[in-house]
């Protein structure tokens, strides 16, 4: 009896790990898995404010398609008034954003997003961005992705 519940644990435990490494190893083509181990941040184009980090994740924003990338930009960085030819979706990861909608910068049009806030800006809507704590966001969107500002900046 002993030599059989033995068996069957033995079993139990080779099919379990059977199927483990079989799921690991079938990842479809496609696919992608980043762990945050493998992340390579780097400096964002000149067209990002200064001090901010990119990193990409998925897709490129300079090409057809989707993409998704996170930036981590420092405290106190302004985006002055700019629009996206397309939509543009923002997940704040951490840290604290205001946005706001218009052509012109006011303080009482803008809305304070927290980490775990979702926002969306549409295509060709004028907005304004303030960072109010360092920040990390997850942006999504269609390529390429493009930023006009409304005045030099």
């Amino acid at each position: 009896m002993k030599t059989m519940v033995s068996l069957v644990l033995a079993s139990a435990l080779y099919l379990m790990t059977g199927n483990v490494l079989l799921a690991q190893s079938e990842v479809p083509p496609g696919a992608i898995q980043q762990a945050v181990e493998d992340h390579e941040w780097r400096e964002a184009p000149a067209s990002m404010p200064s001090g901010t980090m990119v990193l990409p994740l998925e897709g490129n924003i300079r090409e057809e398609g989707l993409f998704t990338l996170r930036l981590r930009v420092p405290a106190g960085t302004r985006l002055e008034p700019h629009f996206h030819p397309k939509d543009e979706r923002v997940t704040v990861l951490s840290g604290v954003v205001r946005v706001g909608f218009g052509e012109n910068w006011e303080d009482g049009l803008m809305v304070e997003y927290a980490a775990g806030s979702f926002y969306l800006n549409p295509a060709e809507s004028a907005h304004f961005v303030e960072i109010v704590e360092d920040c990390e966001i997850q942006l999504t969107g269609e390529g390429p992705w493009e930023i006009h500002y409304l005045e030099d900046h």
